[in-house]
C-alpha cells in the first residue's frame, strides 16, 4: 500500500524531468492513485504494456498492409483503433460523462470508459510506445490527439469517439458545439500541441471541477495539490488553494497559499488585492 506522501514523492520525481521525458500514462496512474492508494499500480502497468504490444502487432502484421518502418498517420490511427476500440473496447462515457471515475486512469482502465483526455492519454502512450509522434492539442473543451510521421504528415483524431478522424469541417462543427457559439471559427491556436504537463493538468482540472461541483472542497484541494506538484510556479493554483482553505476555515493554510500566490504572480491588481487579503487574514490569526 502506497501512502499519499509516497505517491506525491513519485509524482514529484516525474515532474522534475524535462517535459518530453514525462511518461503521461505513468504520471496519470500516480494521480489516480491519490484516490485509490491501496491499489497495485503494477496491474495497470501490465495492461498498458499489453496495449502497446497489441498495437505493435497490429501495425507489423503482414495482413495489415502497413509500412512498419514509416506508417502513414491514417495507418497509425487504424492500428490504434483496432486495439483500443475493437480489441479492448475503450469508449467515451457519454451516459455518465461527469462521473469522477472518467478522469481516473485506473478506473478508466477497469471500466473501459472515460473522458476525452483520459482516453487521449491511452492513445498517446500507445502511439509513443511504437516511436510514433503523438500529442494532445490545445483545442477548447474537448481533448484531441494529433498523430504525426517523421516526414511531417499529420492527422487529428478524437479519442472519445472511437478515434475518428477529425478533418477541418468536423473540427469546425465540434468547436461551435463545445464553446456554444455558431459564429466560432478555427484558429491556429486550436492546432497547437500541448506539453505533457499540460495534458496532466487538464486531466486533474476535470477532477478539481467535478469535486467543486459536488461541494467536495477537500477533494478539490487534493486535486489542486497534485497540480501544484506538476506545476509549482503556477500562481493561479496557489490562489485557488487559498480560497479553498478559507472555505474550510483553515486560515493559517489560506495565508500560506495566498502568500505563495503573491510570490509567484506578476505585479498587478490581482497581486495587490491578494496581498491585502493576506494582511487581513494575518490580523485574524493574532
Amino acid at each position: 500500500m502506497a501512502s499519499p506522501d509516497t505517491i506525491k514523492k513519485a509524482l514529484a520525481r516525474i515532474a522534475a524531468q524535462a517535459d518530453e521525458a514525462i511518461d503521461v500514462a505513468e504520471a496519470a496512474l500516480l494521480l489516480a492513485s491519490f484516490d485509490h492508494p491501496a491499489s497495485d499500480l503494477q496491474i495497470y502497468r501490465e495492461h498498458l504494456k499489453a496495449i502497446a504490444e497489441a498495437v505493435h502487432d497490429a501495425a507489423t502484421t503482414a495482413a495489415a498492409g502497413i509500412d512498419a518502418e514509416n506508417p502513414a498517420p491514417e495507418d497509425m490511427a487504424r492500428a490504434l483503433n483496432k486495439v483500443l476500440v475493437e480489441e479492448f473496447r475503450y469508449a467515451g462515457d457519454e451516459d455518465t460523462y461527469d462521473d469522477l471515475d472518467n478522469a481516473n486512469l485506473m478506473r478508466v482502465i477497469e471500466r473501459r470508459r472515460g473522458l476525452p483526455v483520459a482516453l487521449g492519454i491511452l492513445y498517446i502512450f500507445a502511439a509513443r510506445a511504437q516511436g510514433w509522434g503523438a500529442a494532445g492539442l490545445s483545442f477548447p473543451g474537448h481533448f484531441l490527439v494529433r498523430l504525426e510521421t517523421r516526414d511531417g504528415r499529420r492527422i487529428i483524431i478524437d479519442p472519445f469517439h472511437s478515434g475518428r478522424l477529425m478533418e477541418t469541417q468536423a473540427l469546425r462543427e465540434l468547436l461551435k458545439v463545445v464553446i456554444q457559439d455558431n459564429s466560432a471559427e478555427l484558429e491556429a491556436a486550436h492546432y497547437k500541441p500541448v506539453s505533457n504537463r499540460e495534458v496532466l493538468m487538464r486531466l486533474q482540472n476535470n477532477v478539481k471541477t467535478r469535486r467543486m461541483e459536488l461541494n467536495e472542497v477537500d477533494g478539490a484541494l487534493e486535486a489542486v495539490a497534485s497540480m501544484q506538484v506538476l506545476d509549482p510556479d503556477n500562481a493561479t493554483l496557489w490562489r485557488e488553494a487559498g480560497v479553498m482553505h478559507m472555505r474550510l476555515g483553515r486560515i493559517k493554510h489560506a495565508v500560506e497559499s495566498f502568500e505563495g500566490f503573491v510570490a509567484r504572480a506578476p505585479e498587478g491588481p490581482d497581486r495587490r488585492k491578494i496581498g491585502q487579503v493576506v494582511e487581513e487574514l494575518r490580523e485574524r490569526l493574532h
